[in-house]
């Protein structure tokens, strides 16, 4: 499989990078194309991949094309690589577009799959969503799949999921990291060192996520082995309902979908 990227911003540096170092696919197979050629050939140095001098000259090199450029762009790179692309696999990583907003501009001139990826996935453990509708054959998708599967944890899911999916997803990791660091706050509040403070709830919280997905366990079960009777963590945990914890986090979703629907 030739791969190339359409947009070379953090994430498709992340997706490069895992592809190559991983192994699963060698440098020399993967292009990249975007406007600002000093930047783009800067990555190709540190990363390994080749930079395309152009869109088309790109998409003539490869057998699938990654768009990942900011979604306001994709209409223009569409119409500049409309004839190119023809025949090929087009997997699409930007926000907000799903199957049928490509088809309708290409027709059926490509074969599509559409993935919301989050930025864990630079670090391989990212969430890859992969849109149940899409036209690519068997065993393209399962290359595709295999590919993908190099950035942490493969999922597909409904059309209509994509909206949700990528709210909980997709903003969830800037959630996460606020709890991060308002627990770190709190540790530097009585003492901690602030880089040990980043250090002991980052590690806490990758090990709880660990402990919930190899277990199986529901998090009610695993919170409530940490609470003893009149122990210090219950407090802690009743002080979080008093605050409304739960509420928050199902109004930070809220806020997401209701912004979506105005669209």
């Amino acid at each position: 499989m030739k791969i190339g990227f359409i947009g070379m911003g953090n994430m498709a540096q992340a997706m490069a990078a895992g592809f190559i170092y991983s192994g699963i696919i060698d440098g020399q197979d993967v292009y990249a194309y975007a406007p600002t050629k000093s930047k783009l050939e800067a990555n190709a140095s540190k990363i390994g991949f080749v930079a395309a001098p152009s869109a088309n000259a790109l998409v003539k090199s490869v057998d699938t094309v990654i768009i990942a450029c900011k979604p306001y762009q994709i209409e223009d790179v569409l119409k500049d690589i409309k004839d190119t692309i023809k025949g090929k696999v087009l997997v699409s990583v930007a926000a907000g577009w799903v199957f049928d907003n490509f088809d309708a501009i290409l027709q059926g001139s490509a074969r599509i799959q559409c993935v919301m990826p989050n930025t864990p996935a630079m670090v391989g453990e990212g969430v890859l969503l992969f849109e149940q509708k899409n036209s690519l054959s068997e065993e393209e998708l399962r290359s595709v799949k295999e590919l993908f599967n190099c950035l942490g944890m493969v999922e597909t899911i409904p059309t209509e999921l994509m909206g949700i999916g990528g709210a909980v997803a997709g903003c969830g990791p800037a959630f996460m990291d606020m709890v991060m660091e308002a627990y770190a706050d709190a540790g530097v509040k009585y003492g901690l060192p602030r880089a040990l403070a980043y250090k002991l709830i980052s590690q806490t919280m990758l090990g709880s996520a660990k402990l919930q997905m190899d277990s199986g366990s529901h998090p009610a079960v695993l919170k409530d082995e940490v609470c003893s009777p009149k122990g210090t963590t219950i407090r802690g945990v009743a002080a979080l309902e008093e605050k409304g914890l739960r509420h928050a986090c199902i109004s930070s979703i809220d806020a997401i979908m209701e912004s979506k629907s105005k669209k």
